[in-house]
């Protein structure tokens, strides 16, 4: 099937997904503005749960006049195909992670640098609220979208088959990332190797020693059963997992001012239950890990403080030749309002 033929496809997707949202709808009065909303995730997390509250909220504050249809699972297609289908209008926003659409915009790539944000959740936020937030959102504005929101969405941990005691046990392993410069870089400067591999080949590769080891949230190690064929966990905590919440320009700038304010400040209001909600998913992923055989340790401040001095400055350099002068420019923004809120 060609690219035509697949974007076809996926425009009749989104249309039928619509007439759905309006036949389901059709006992209420119709909103004024309505916006589907797709996503990969399940019905059943983090994401998916306080968009939908998010959109009660948003129902609510404007008297029904603006309402969000979510349709989780990739219903309405890839990651790539929704991103792509926002910038032309044929969907009104999507939520994706940020290291799904790196190569869309290079500038979020920045979330790949490990240890980017504080450990303190609200010194995390005050990060996203704040003028790196605003510049990380607003470098999305030429890219065809409006940046509306930054939400969490977990962190990355490292699990290997080799020991993983302190540093110098990475030196020689190798290890699977997502297809990125910045992430290779993070591993390079532990002297250990990276290899981008797909996800779905990333199991089989650990069990057959292709890859020593993988970096991933907590819930998503135990829900692929990684810890089933490793033997050694470090909740390192070290890379931020992060969503983008994304809105067709014309759809957004349609909206009366009180409108975007309501939406923007909704999706704020809600990261405090979010968290909470994946916290709790990653308290119990961590409980039925430690079930297995997998060797557990906790990454203790100081090891932490001490592997970011070792890779943050390699990974920024990656960034910065990745994203270019807008690159340079948002790290000035965030290393201000890093060291701003330490």
């Amino acid at each position: 099937m060609n690219a035509l033929n697949k974007f076809a496809k996926f425009t009749r997707g989104v249309l039928l997904a619509g007439a759905t949202g309006i036949l389901a709808a059709s006992a209420a009065e119709a909103a004024d503005y309505t916006a589907k909303i797709g996503h990969l995730e399940s019905d059943q997390q983090s994401r998916n749960i306080y968009l939908q509250k998010v959109a009660e909220l948003v129902k609510e504050r404007t008297k029904g006049e603006v309402e969000f249809q979510i349709f989780p699972s990739g219903q309405l297609g890839n990651q790539r195909e929704m991103t792509e289908a926002v910038q032309l209008g044929v969907l009104e926003a999507t939520v994706s992670p940020a290291a799904f659409i790196g190569g869309f915009n290079p500038a979020v790539s920045i979330l790949d640098i490990p240890f980017l944000l504080p450990a303190d959740a609200e010194k995390a936020q005050k990060l996203r609220e704040g003028p790196f937030g605003a510049a990380l959102l607003e470098s999305f504005s030429s890219k065809g979208v409006v940046g509306v929101a930054l939400w969490p969405n977990g962190l990355k941990n490292f699990t290997s088959n080799k020991p993983l005691d302190n540093l110098e046990d990475f030196a020689g392993q190798k290890f699977r990332v997502m297809d990125s410069k910045i992430l290779i870089e993070q591993f390079d400067a532990l002297g250990a190797s990276a290899i981008a591999l797909p996800f779905g080949e990333l199991y089989t590769s650990l069990q057959t020693g292709v890859v020593d080891g993988q970096e991933n949230p907590l819930d998503t190690i135990q829900r692929m059963k990684f810890n089933e064929v490793q033997k050694y966990l470090v909740v390192s905590e070290h890379g931020a997992m992060e969503d983008v919440v994304l809105f067709n320009p014309t759809w957004w700038n349609n909206l009366p001012a009180d409108y975007q304010a309501i939406i923007t400040a909704a999706f704020a209001e809600v990261v405090p239950e979010l968290r909470a909600h994946k916290a709790k998913a990653v308290e119990a992923a961590l409980a039925t890990i430690k079930e297995s055989d997998i060797n557990v340790r906790v990454a203790s401040d100081e090891e932490k403080a001490a592997l970011r001095e070792k890779m943050y400055d390699k990974s920024k350099a990656a960034y910065i030749e990745r994203a270019g002068d807008t690159g340079k420019n948002l790290i000035a923004v965030y290393e201000k309002a890093y060291s701003e809120v330490q």
